[in-house]
């Protein structure tokens, strides 16, 4: 029980990340976020990614646009802004430092 809830908070911590990741080429419908997360075994809820691009949003890191679509309602898509790509640049560099202490702690340890 205590690895299912260390592995779950592990993918909690860098989900911002993959999400700001997911949208950083092209406006992404959310319903395409999720999938990219799955496909990328990071399984995830509409519960907990609808906050979360919420609050990315407010912080001004992403924008949307509402598109209209031929199969529903009209679609809401999100991109990066400036401000996003800056904050995504800062993240990814802390991710490189991040994954290299932990290849140094795990050599050293071995």
């Amino acid at each position: 029980m205590k690895l299912e809830n260390t592995k779950a908070q592990m993918r909690k911590g860098i989900l911002e990340y993959c999400i700001l990741l997911v949208c950083k080429n092209e406006p992404v419908y959310a319903v395409n976020i999720i999938g990219g997360l799955r496909d990328a075994n990071l399984i995830v809820v509409e519960g907990t990614i609808y906050p979360l691009l919420t609050r990315l949003k407010n912080d001004g890191l992403l924008s949307y646009r509402w598109e209209e679509s031929t199969q529903g309602p009209p679609r809401k898509y999100y991109e990066l802004t400036e401000k996003g790509l800056v904050f995504l640049t800062d993240l990814e560099e802390s991710w490189g430092e991040l994954a290299s202490a932990v290849r140094r702690i795990k050599t050293i340890r071995a």
